[in-house]
Protein backbone atom coordinates (compact mmCIF):
# COMPACT_ATOMS: atom_id res chain seq x y z
CA UNK A 1 0.00 0.00 0.00
CA UNK A 2 2.70 2.44 0.87
CA UNK A 3 4.07 2.03 -2.66
CA UNK A 4 0.88 2.78 -4.01
CA UNK A 5 0.95 5.82 -1.89
CA UNK A 6 4.17 7.44 -2.92
CA UNK A 7 3.31 6.38 -6.40
CA UNK A 8 0.37 9.10 -6.39
CA UNK A 9 2.62 11.80 -4.61
CA UNK A 10 5.35 11.30 -7.10
CA UNK A 11 2.48 11.92 -10.04
CA UNK A 12 1.62 14.65 -7.79
CA UNK A 13 5.07 16.64 -8.31
CA UNK A 14 4.43 19.81 -6.29
CA UNK A 15 0.74 19.81 -6.08
CA UNK A 16 -0.77 18.95 -1.92
CA UNK A 17 -2.89 15.58 -2.15
CA UNK A 18 -5.19 15.39 0.73
CA UNK A 19 -5.40 12.54 3.60
CA UNK A 20 -8.93 12.26 2.55
CA UNK A 21 -8.28 11.97 -1.16
CA UNK A 22 -5.58 8.94 -0.57
CA UNK A 23 -7.79 6.77 1.80
CA UNK A 24 -11.11 7.40 -0.98
CA UNK A 25 -8.70 6.33 -4.12
CA UNK A 26 -6.79 3.42 -2.02
CA UNK A 27 -9.56 2.17 0.63
CA UNK A 28 -7.83 2.76 3.82
CA UNK A 29 -8.69 5.08 6.66
CA UNK A 30 -7.18 7.86 6.89
CA UNK A 31 -5.04 6.71 10.24
CA UNK A 32 -3.44 3.88 7.57
CA UNK A 33 -2.44 6.47 5.12
CA UNK A 34 -0.92 8.33 7.85
CA UNK A 35 1.07 5.34 9.09
CA UNK A 36 2.15 4.47 5.36
CA UNK A 37 3.60 8.52 4.91
CA UNK A 38 5.46 7.95 8.39
CA UNK A 39 7.01 4.18 6.99
CA UNK A 40 7.67 6.61 4.06
CA UNK A 41 9.56 8.96 5.91
CA UNK A 42 11.56 6.95 7.75
CA UNK A 43 12.81 5.17 4.13
CA UNK A 44 13.96 8.63 3.24
CA UNK A 45 11.00 10.63 1.19
CA UNK A 46 10.64 14.24 2.53
CA UNK A 47 6.95 14.67 2.51
CA UNK A 48 5.77 17.47 3.69
CA UNK A 49 2.39 17.32 5.53
CA UNK A 50 0.23 20.50 6.05
CA UNK A 51 -3.26 20.75 7.67
CA UNK A 52 -5.99 21.15 5.98
CA UNK A 53 -3.92 20.64 2.89
CA UNK A 54 -2.06 17.20 3.08
CA UNK A 55 1.00 15.87 1.59
CA UNK A 56 3.34 16.67 -0.91
CA UNK A 57 7.42 15.75 -1.85
CA UNK A 58 9.14 18.74 0.03
CA UNK A 59 12.30 18.29 -2.55
CA UNK A 60 12.92 15.33 -5.27
CA UNK A 61 13.79 12.10 -3.85
CA UNK A 62 17.26 12.01 -6.18
CA UNK A 63 18.91 9.34 -3.74
CA UNK A 64 16.68 6.65 -2.92
CA UNK A 65 17.38 3.83 -5.43
CA UNK A 66 13.44 2.15 -4.36
CA UNK A 67 11.16 0.90 -7.66
CA UNK A 68 8.68 3.62 -7.02
CA UNK A 69 11.54 6.36 -7.45
CA UNK A 70 13.90 4.85 -10.21
CA UNK A 71 10.60 4.16 -12.41
CA UNK A 72 8.98 6.86 -11.64
CA UNK A 73 10.54 9.01 -15.16
CA UNK A 74 12.23 5.71 -16.56
CA UNK A 75 11.36 5.69 -20.23
CA UNK A 76 12.20 1.70 -20.88
CA UNK A 77 9.80 -0.67 -21.92
CA UNK A 78 11.15 -3.78 -19.85
CA UNK A 79 14.14 -3.11 -18.40
CA UNK A 80 14.45 -2.17 -14.82
CA UNK A 81 10.10 -2.43 -14.85
CA UNK A 82 10.92 -4.89 -12.25
CA UNK A 83 13.42 -3.67 -9.33
CA UNK A 84 14.42 -5.48 -6.05
CA UNK A 85 15.49 -3.05 -3.75
CA UNK A 86 17.48 -4.11 -0.62
CA UNK A 87 19.32 -2.00 2.05
CA UNK A 88 22.10 -4.83 1.91
CA UNK A 89 23.02 -8.22 0.14
CA UNK A 90 26.13 -10.23 -0.11
CA UNK A 91 26.32 -9.88 -4.11
CA UNK A 92 23.67 -8.65 -6.49
CA UNK A 93 25.38 -11.07 -9.26
CA UNK A 94 25.41 -14.01 -7.05
CA UNK A 95 20.96 -12.87 -5.91
CA UNK A 96 20.15 -12.53 -9.52
CA UNK A 97 21.61 -16.03 -10.48
CA UNK A 98 19.31 -17.58 -7.46
CA UNK A 99 16.09 -16.16 -9.07
CA UNK A 100 16.98 -15.38 -12.63
CA UNK A 101 14.68 -18.52 -13.91
CA UNK A 102 11.71 -17.44 -12.43
CA UNK A 103 11.87 -13.34 -12.82
CA UNK A 104 11.10 -11.48 -15.52
CA UNK A 105 13.56 -10.45 -18.56
CA UNK A 106 14.99 -7.02 -17.07
CA UNK A 107 14.49 -7.49 -13.68
CA UNK A 108 16.77 -5.61 -12.03
CA UNK A 109 18.74 -6.00 -8.15
CA UNK A 110 20.03 -3.23 -6.73
CA UNK A 111 21.22 -2.67 -3.28
CA UNK A 112 22.78 0.20 -0.77
CA UNK A 113 25.36 -2.05 0.05
CA UNK A 114 27.37 -5.49 -0.53
CA UNK A 115 29.18 -7.74 1.76
CA UNK A 116 31.06 -9.72 -0.73
CA UNK A 117 30.51 -7.43 -4.34
CA UNK A 118 33.13 -8.84 -6.99
CA UNK A 119 34.68 -7.71 -10.08
CA UNK A 120 36.13 -9.66 -13.10
CA UNK A 121 38.40 -12.95 -12.38
CA UNK A 122 36.75 -13.09 -9.25
CA UNK A 123 38.55 -9.50 -7.47
CA UNK A 124 36.84 -7.81 -5.05
CA UNK A 125 35.17 -5.05 -5.45
CA UNK A 126 34.29 -2.45 -2.17
CA UNK A 127 30.61 -1.61 -2.21
CA UNK A 128 29.81 0.54 0.77
CA UNK A 129 26.97 1.91 1.98
CA UNK A 130 24.89 4.02 0.47
CA UNK A 131 28.12 5.16 -1.48
CA UNK A 132 27.55 3.86 -5.06
CA UNK A 133 25.46 2.32 -7.62
CA UNK A 134 25.77 -1.50 -7.27
CA UNK A 135 23.16 -3.25 -9.36
CA UNK A 136 22.56 -6.28 -11.71
CA UNK A 137 20.01 -6.45 -14.40
CA UNK A 138 18.66 -10.28 -15.27
CA UNK A 139 18.65 -10.74 -19.00
CA UNK A 140 16.85 -13.35 -21.27
CA UNK A 141 17.59 -13.02 -24.88
CA UNK A 142 16.82 -15.23 -27.53
CA UNK A 143 20.40 -15.36 -28.92
CA UNK A 144 23.50 -18.22 -29.21
CA UNK A 145 26.06 -18.41 -26.47
CA UNK A 146 28.55 -16.99 -28.57
CA UNK A 147 26.95 -13.34 -29.09
CA UNK A 148 26.71 -13.26 -25.13
CA UNK A 149 29.79 -11.44 -24.69
CA UNK A 150 28.71 -8.50 -27.03
CA UNK A 151 25.97 -7.51 -24.17
CA UNK A 152 29.38 -6.64 -21.83
CA UNK A 153 30.04 -3.93 -24.85
CA UNK A 154 26.24 -2.39 -24.74
CA UNK A 155 26.34 -1.91 -20.85
CA UNK A 156 29.88 -0.30 -21.41
CA UNK A 157 28.83 1.85 -23.64
CA UNK A 158 25.47 3.02 -21.73
CA UNK A 159 27.44 3.91 -18.82
CA UNK A 160 29.87 6.21 -20.76
CA UNK A 161 26.83 7.16 -22.72
CA UNK A 162 24.47 8.39 -19.39
CA UNK A 163 27.27 9.62 -17.48
CA UNK A 164 27.99 11.54 -20.19
CA UNK A 165 24.47 12.79 -21.14
CA UNK A 166 24.67 14.14 -17.13
CA UNK A 167 27.79 15.67 -17.93
CA UNK A 168 30.66 13.61 -16.91
CA UNK A 169 33.33 13.43 -19.45
CA UNK A 170 34.02 9.68 -18.76
CA UNK A 171 35.60 7.13 -21.17
CA UNK A 172 35.84 3.09 -21.60
CA UNK A 173 39.24 0.90 -20.89
CA UNK A 174 38.11 -2.04 -22.75
CA UNK A 175 36.17 -3.96 -21.91
CA UNK A 176 34.83 -3.59 -19.06
CA UNK A 177 35.73 -0.15 -17.05
CA UNK A 178 34.99 3.14 -17.15
CA UNK A 179 37.49 5.77 -16.82
CA UNK A 180 37.59 9.45 -15.28
CA UNK A 181 40.45 11.62 -15.37
CA UNK A 182 42.63 8.17 -15.89
CA UNK A 183 41.04 6.39 -12.76
CA UNK A 184 38.21 3.60 -12.42
CA UNK A 185 34.81 4.69 -11.14
CA UNK A 186 32.92 1.59 -13.19
CA UNK A 187 32.90 -1.71 -13.55
CA UNK A 188 31.11 -4.57 -15.32
CA UNK A 189 30.81 -7.90 -14.79
CA UNK A 190 28.80 -10.24 -17.42
CA UNK A 191 28.02 -13.62 -16.24
CA UNK A 192 26.38 -17.00 -18.99
CA UNK A 193 24.05 -19.62 -17.87
CA UNK A 194 23.55 -21.48 -21.32
CA UNK A 195 23.37 -24.77 -22.99
CA UNK A 196 24.92 -25.39 -26.50
CA UNK A 197 22.83 -23.48 -28.80
CA UNK A 198 20.79 -21.45 -26.22
CA UNK A 199 20.67 -19.04 -23.44
CA UNK A 200 19.31 -19.44 -20.41
CA UNK A 201 20.24 -16.18 -18.68
CA UNK A 202 22.42 -13.29 -18.54
CA UNK A 203 23.53 -11.42 -15.43
CA UNK A 204 24.72 -8.01 -15.96
CA UNK A 205 26.50 -6.69 -13.18
CA UNK A 206 27.27 -2.78 -12.60
CA UNK A 207 29.49 -1.40 -9.80
CA UNK A 208 29.75 2.59 -10.28
CA UNK A 209 31.99 4.51 -7.21
CA UNK A 210 29.52 7.78 -6.74
CA UNK A 211 30.06 9.21 -3.61
CA UNK A 212 33.17 7.64 -2.32
CA UNK A 213 36.18 9.88 -0.95
CA UNK A 214 38.53 7.67 0.17
CA UNK A 215 40.13 4.12 -1.09
CA UNK A 216 42.13 1.62 0.21
CA UNK A 217 46.07 2.11 -0.17
CA UNK A 218 45.69 -1.27 -2.66
CA UNK A 219 43.58 0.61 -5.00
CA UNK A 220 43.72 4.47 -4.19
CA UNK A 221 45.74 4.86 -7.70
CA UNK A 222 44.10 3.75 -9.90
CA UNK A 223 39.79 4.05 -8.29
CA UNK A 224 38.01 7.11 -8.19
CA UNK A 225 34.75 8.53 -7.91
CA UNK A 226 32.13 11.19 -9.30
CA UNK A 227 32.43 13.34 -5.51
CA UNK A 228 36.00 13.20 -5.47
CA UNK A 229 36.17 14.34 -8.81
CA UNK A 230 33.75 16.91 -7.89
CA UNK A 231 30.89 15.52 -10.04
CA UNK A 232 27.53 15.47 -7.80
CA UNK A 233 25.72 13.85 -9.99
CA UNK A 234 22.24 11.87 -8.91
CA UNK A 235 22.22 8.37 -8.24
CA UNK A 236 18.83 8.19 -9.20
CA UNK A 237 19.40 10.29 -12.37
CA UNK A 238 22.38 8.08 -13.05
CA UNK A 239 20.92 4.66 -13.00
CA UNK A 240 17.89 6.08 -15.45
CA UNK A 241 20.04 7.11 -17.79
CA UNK A 242 21.84 3.72 -17.75
CA UNK A 243 18.90 1.86 -18.12
CA UNK A 244 17.02 3.84 -20.71
CA UNK A 245 20.31 3.87 -22.74
CA UNK A 246 21.01 -0.14 -22.23
CA UNK A 247 17.89 -0.83 -23.10
CA UNK A 248 17.62 0.71 -26.88
CA UNK A 249 21.31 -0.55 -27.38
CA UNK A 250 20.83 -3.78 -26.17
CA UNK A 251 17.55 -4.16 -28.69
CA UNK A 252 18.80 -3.07 -31.40
CA UNK A 253 21.47 -5.40 -30.81
CA UNK A 254 19.05 -8.85 -29.74
CA UNK A 255 16.06 -8.06 -32.23
CA UNK A 256 18.07 -6.45 -34.88
CA UNK A 257 22.02 -7.73 -35.07
CA UNK A 258 22.73 -4.60 -35.07
CA UNK A 259 26.48 -3.55 -33.64
CA UNK A 260 26.87 -0.31 -34.73
CA UNK A 261 25.78 2.59 -32.49
CA UNK A 262 27.61 0.55 -29.81
CA UNK A 263 30.69 0.27 -31.57
CA UNK A 264 30.70 3.70 -32.43
CA UNK A 265 30.16 4.72 -28.67
CA UNK A 266 32.47 2.11 -28.05
CA UNK A 267 35.44 4.15 -30.34
CA UNK A 268 34.07 7.61 -29.60
CA UNK A 269 34.59 7.27 -26.01
CA UNK A 270 37.42 4.88 -26.00
CA UNK A 271 40.43 5.29 -23.81
CA UNK A 272 43.29 3.27 -25.31
CA UNK A 273 42.59 3.56 -29.04
CA UNK A 274 45.76 5.20 -30.42
CA UNK A 275 47.81 4.65 -27.29
CA UNK A 276 50.30 2.22 -26.65
CA UNK A 277 49.39 -0.58 -23.60
CA UNK A 278 50.58 -3.64 -21.95
CA UNK A 279 48.78 -6.40 -22.32
CA UNK A 280 48.43 -8.25 -19.21
CA UNK A 281 48.62 -12.18 -19.22
CA UNK A 282 49.36 -13.74 -16.27
CA UNK A 283 53.40 -13.49 -15.27
CA UNK A 284 53.89 -12.04 -19.28
CA UNK A 285 53.47 -8.30 -20.31
CA UNK A 286 53.65 -7.27 -23.87
CA UNK A 287 53.49 -3.48 -25.24
CA UNK A 288 51.27 -3.20 -28.01
CA UNK A 289 49.52 -0.47 -29.77
CA UNK A 290 45.97 -0.18 -29.45
CA UNK A 291 44.33 0.42 -33.16
CA UNK A 292 40.77 -0.05 -33.27
CA UNK A 293 38.09 -2.44 -31.82
CA UNK A 294 36.51 -4.77 -34.59
CA UNK A 295 32.95 -5.75 -35.62
CA UNK A 296 32.81 -8.70 -32.71
CA UNK A 297 33.75 -5.81 -30.53
CA UNK A 298 37.38 -7.30 -30.17
CA UNK A 299 40.73 -5.10 -29.78
CA UNK A 300 43.12 -4.88 -32.70
CA UNK A 301 46.74 -3.83 -31.52
CA UNK A 302 49.78 -3.65 -33.16
CA UNK A 303 52.76 -5.63 -31.75
CA UNK A 304 56.29 -4.01 -31.71
CA UNK A 305 57.13 -6.73 -34.83
CA UNK A 306 54.43 -4.94 -36.60
CA UNK A 307 51.91 -7.76 -37.14
CA UNK A 308 48.40 -7.64 -36.14
CA UNK A 309 46.52 -9.56 -33.14
CA UNK A 310 43.05 -9.61 -31.94
CA UNK A 311 42.20 -9.99 -28.74
CA UNK A 312 38.94 -11.36 -27.39
CA UNK A 313 37.43 -9.86 -24.20
CA UNK A 314 38.12 -12.34 -21.37
CA UNK A 315 41.91 -13.57 -22.48
CA UNK A 316 44.05 -10.89 -20.95
CA UNK A 317 43.93 -7.75 -19.02
CA UNK A 318 45.40 -4.51 -20.29
CA UNK A 319 47.03 -1.41 -18.00
CA UNK A 320 48.34 1.95 -19.64
CA UNK A 321 52.16 2.59 -19.82
CA UNK A 322 52.61 5.42 -17.13
CA UNK A 323 49.38 4.30 -15.03
CA UNK A 324 46.05 2.73 -15.16
CA UNK A 325 45.48 3.68 -18.89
Amino acid sequence: MKNKIIEIILNKGNEFISGEELSKQLGISRAGVWKHIKTLKEEGYNIESVNKKGYRLAEKPVDLLTHQNICHDLNTKFIGRNIIHFQTIDSTNDYAKKIANEKEDGTVIISEEQTKGKGRLGRQWHSKSHDGIWMSIILKPDIMPYKAPFITLIAGASIVKALNNLGVKTLIKWPNDIILNNKKISGILTELSAEIERVNHIVLGMGINVKTMEFSQEICDIATSLYKEGYKVSRVDIVRNILDEFERLYIDYVKNNSKEETLKICRQYSAIIGKDIYILNGDNKEQVKCLDINEDGNLIVEKQDKTIREIMSGEVSIRGIKGYV
